[in-house]
């Protein structure tokens, strides 16, 4: 068994509140592991710790290996760690090929010379137009993002980090206020991605966690209650009591 990624009793405190609790995970290599728990959980506060934009007050964060705790955000992402927002954050004028290609262009560090007319960089527009095919977004390559649909721009958000050539993807409610049909797509586009990356999503839909899920952990006041299956996780009656419900019953 291969650990991508793991924290080792992760703290996080603001001042008197404890939002991350002594959390110690794992996340198996190509695994499809998803964080639950109710609001307020701290769900957001680990992925925060995980990326680097907040820094714990104890504890470590673990990268294929390395201890990753003290580094930016932008040194992680270079090591293969990369995330998802809640909240798309996409370049609403450019069209979806054009947004992918400065992604690809800022890893390969070509970010100053991006602009430079289209064919000065092939490479960059056939690795873009491949991740597009990937995520089923060829079709839209030459719309200006503004103008597709919610669960389109959450794909393309995707498309936006696996430029950075990321092992680990973390996906913070990708289907956030996406409708019923688009976000169903969105997940099974997801799922067809490549065992080579990781992916960690935070998730409030059940019904997409469980079919998409291989291993579940439940976060419940900044604390690890359990890690499973999704099957025992159905089962488990302390993640019904605090999360589930009874809908989740046999």
């Amino acid at each position: 068994m291969t650990i991508a990624l793991e924290t080792r009793n992760l703290v996080k405190r603001f001042g008197g509140f404890v939002a991350t609790n002594d959390v110690s995970l794992k996340v198996e290599g190509g695994a499809r592991h998803a964080l639950i728990g109710p609001n307020g959980a701290g769900k957001t506060t680990l992925i925060n710790l995980l990326t680097g934009f907040l820094e714990p007050s104890s504890g470590e964060v673990v990268l294929k290996g390395e201890a990753v705790t003290r580094l930016s955000q932008h040194r992680r992402v270079k090591r293969g760690l990369a995330r998802t927002f809640q909240i798309n954050r996409l370049f609403a004028r450019m069209t979806v090929l054009e947004s992918v290609m400065l992604a690809v262009c800022e890893r390969r560090e070509l970010g100053a010379r991006w602009w430079h007319p289209v064919g000065s960089h092939g490479e960059a527009i056939d690795e873009a137009a491949c991740l597009l095919a990937q995520l089923r977004l060829l079709d839209v390559a030459h719309s200006e993002t503004r103008s597709l649909a919610y669960g389109k721009q959450r794909l393309i958000e995707i498309a936006l980090a696996l430029a950075a050539k990321p092992s680990v993807l973390l996906l913070d409610e990708p289907a956030a206020g996406v409708p019923t049909g688009e976000s169903r797509e969105l997940f099974e586009t997801i799922a067809q991605l490549p065992r080579e990356v990781t992916i960690l999503l935070i998730e409030h839909d059940m019904d997409l966690v469980f079919r998409f899920a291989d291993r579940i952990s439940v976060l419940v006041n900044g604390g690890l209650v359990v890690e499973d299956t999704p099957e025992a996780i159905a089962r488990d009656k302390r993640v019904k009591e605090v999360y589930l419900g009874e809908a989740f019953d046999g």
